[in-house]
């Protein structure tokens, strides 16, 4: 009887243990560890590449916020994403955001520059001071043949 009571316990401790990470996995995954309330701001980028919905939003180093969403603005072309920033963080109207990697081919994310203006940003504002990402494969690319074309330009006659 002793063996079927001991059995049923661990059972439990596993599954509850289970669901715990399960838990773990949903919060993390969805960005909810955010402490506190948050609002969005959109930023404009030229490009936006490598950028992905739930990327982090930082300032300083420490994470802010999450990006909601990209999407192209049809009037120019350009990338709008939608940023959700902690409530109590209250960015100034001048503040930058530029597109960072971690690594050198990491994940983007967003890194965000405040700036000096005694005026903050409102929810649903629009950061217009952005620095798009840099594409590494066409810079390597442009390093590559710009050095193949040195190499098969016409010497000059002695």
């Amino acid at each position: 009887m002793k063996q079927a009571k001991l059995e049923i316990l661990v059972g439990l401790f596993v599954l509850v243990g289970l669901c715990a990470v399960g838990w773990l996995a949903v919060k993390l995954g969805s960005g909810s560890f955010l402490s506190g309330e948050t609002y969005r701001i959109e930023a404009r980028f030229s490009n936006a590449g490598g950028l992905s919905a739930g990327g982090s939003v930082v300032v300083a180093g420490v994470p802010v916020g999450r990006i909601e969403g990209i999407r192209v603005e049809p009037s120019d072309f350009s990338a709008i994403v939608t940023l959700s920033v902690l409530s109590g963080l209250r960015l100034p109207a001048d503040s930058m955001a530029s597109i960072k990697t971690t690594g050198l081919i990491g994940d983007k994310y967003i890194a965000i520059s405040p700036g000096a203006e005694e005026t903050y940003l409102q929810p649903g504002a629009r950061i217009t001071m952005t620095e798009s990402s840099v594409d590494i494969e066409s810079l390597i690319g442009k390093m590559a043949f710009g050095s193949v074309e040195k190499e098969k330009a016409p010497q000059p006659a002695p």
